[in-house]
């Protein structure tokens, strides 16, 4: 490699003894020089402005402030900013992206002829792009060990040692991504490939599902389960059973005992799925008792009151046995950020891996203090952006709970739109489905007849009997409605809802509804294929 005179020459210390090296005297105390690569700057430098197409190489994990030296980073901003208009970056052309003195302060024509006058060739452009970001990250590491340290001494109490150690994780996931330069595209034949081996796992998954089940037949059969890298939206009116429904498909899933059919027909059990299960309304004692009541069928007022038989509570212990080997963990801290949720959800997949995320509820959620010092909506934007790049990010389905404006209350028709969510703009848009639960008994009791002074025995009874003919229909029926799928149709689904232990299950066969992915999704009534 050709030498060049730097500029500021003098301040340099001897490259030579290495990052981290300083002048060995001084009574034995050295100076260590933060990791740094000079020559590797001024090589890449060089690069780029003999040759335009170098910058093609790095410019996607490449910035300025990855230099060392400032003035190499001012440089390589000001080739950028030439090449990204499609320009030419030479020394000629980058004076007049200067000012008179600032061109002068990073060497004038003389130093960037040197640079582009050495023998530097293109093919190392990448190599001595990752050497220099290689070297920044260390530097960040260096700068955020020194915050650690003082943060930890620090003596504020509302900066307690968790949120330093969340802030520590975020802040180094955030370095081993922002700058990644293992991504990129990928060929066509590539993406064919990951679609049909999906497929093939749908095919020979017992249940021909290519998503996770939520073992709600007519669910599964609309959305073909809850597939990776998708945010579920789970939104309805209080009293219609968002949070029961979530924890149904949580323990539905932490309980698969599914199966893998190969070609000769074998068997194999695939491991249940570990759930992270946010629960930032209940406590998780109380979500955990809900859970109890419906794997043991059991009122769950009886559990909390203790008026149980000597039968139900022997029920009760044996499903707590049962139960305790579920995969399923949940964290009830109150007020989590976004931030904290992502990096408890990457520790969580680390240590035990991870195959569902459920977030009760997603207006509980804070996002960061930036955007809470602006509104409420941007706040909510950037919380369902955040969600959904998890999902991408950790490669599993996210079910986030969401709630739905009064506006509802107003209608006829009490049935949810999209434009019912509460901040409908952002959620519609970042989620990948939505669905709302809806009961019509919940409406319907609301409207019980009460005898007035004016009404006669004979027509009292009239109204009284047609109103119960009407709960007779609606008691115990509930609708999960599809309002948004990105890749399948919308519909209606028809569960059965147990209000007593909190649980939605499958109708019984003689009153199904047949295929909810028929037109309107209002199904006709048929045998339901499985």
């Amino acid at each position: 490699m050709a030498t060049t005179l730097h500029p500021h020459e003098d301040d340099i210390p001897d490259i030579a003894d290495g990052p981290g090296d300083g002048d060995p005297g001084n009574d034995g105390q050295s100076f260590r020089q933060p990791p740094n690569n000079l020559e590797a700057e001024m090589g890449l430098l060089g690069a780029v402005l003999e040759n335009n197409r170098a910058y093609e190489r790095i410019s996607e994990f490449m910035r300025p402030e990855h230099f060392f030296d400032p003035l190499h980073g001012r440089i390589y901003d000001a080739c950028s900013k030439l090449i990204e208009r499609g320009q030419q970056a030479n020394p000629t052309t980058l004076k007049h992206v200067f000012d008179t003195e600032e061109f002068e302060s990073i060497g004038g024509h003389r130093y960037l002829a040197e640079l582009a006058g050495a023998t530097f060739a293109i093919i190392n452009a990448v190599d001595y792009g990752r050497l220099i970001y290689d070297l920044y990250l260390r530097r960040q590491l260096i700068e955020l060990g020194t915050d650690v340290v003082n943060l930890a001494f620090s003596h504020d109490p509302e900066d307690s040692a968790m949120r330093q150690v969340e802030g520590a994780e975020q802040y180094l996931y955030d370095l081993a991504t922002n700058g990644d330069y293992e991504g990129g595209f990928q060929s066509f034949a590539e993406s064919i490939k990951d679609a049909v081996d999906l497929a093939a796992i749908a095919f020979n998954r017992d249940g021909a599902l290519g998503g996770v089940p939520t073992k709600f037949r007519q669910l599964d059969l609309l959305l073909g389960g809850l597939h990776k890298s998708d945010l579920i939206i789970l939104a309805g009116r209080p009293a219609m059973g968002k949070t029961a429904l979530a924890t149904n498909i949580a323990f539905n899933v932490a309980n698969l005992t599914d199966t893998i059919v190969d070609e000769e027909g074998n068997e194999t059990p695939v491991d249940d799925p570990v759930v992270g299960f946010f629960s930032l309304e209940m406590s998780a004692e109380q979500l955990a008792a809900r859970i109890l009541a419906e794997g043991a069928q059991i009122a769950s007022d009886k559990i909390r009151k203790g008026e149980l038989n000597q039968t139900e509570f022997d029920r009760l212990v044996q499903t707590s046995q049962r139960l305790q080997k579920a995969p399923l963990y949940i964290d009830d801290t109150p007020a989590l950020t976004v931030s904290a949720l992502r990096t408890r959800a990457r520790r969580l997949k680390r240590q035990h891996g991870l195959g569902l995320i459920v977030v009760d509820y997603l207006q509980l959620l804070q996002g960061s203090a930036g955007s809470r010092e602006q509104n409420r909506v941007q706040e909510i934007s950037e919380i369902t952006r955040g969600l959904k790049t998890l999902a991408k990010e950790l490669e599993v389905p996210v079910i986030a709970l969401s709630q739905l404006s009064r506006a509802v209350e107003q209608r006829e028709d009490k049935r949810p739109q999209l434009a019912d969510l509460r901040e409908s703009g952002s959620i519609e848009q970042d989620a990948d489905v939505v669905m709302f639960i809806y009961r019509d008994e919940y409406y319907m009791q609301r409207m019980e007849p009460a005898r007035k002074a004016t009404d006669t025995g004979e027509s009292f009874n009239q109204t009284y009997s047609l109103w119960e003919d009407n709960m007779s229909e609606v008691r115990g029926m509930a609708e999960v409605i599809i309002a948004k799928q990105r890749h399948g149709p919308t519909g209606t689904v028809k569960l059965r809802f147990h209000p007593e232990a909190t649980k939605f299950d499958n109708l019984e066969d003689d009153d199904d509804y047949g295929d909810p992915r028929d037109a309107g999704g209002a199904p006709p009534p048929g045998d339901i294929p499985f």
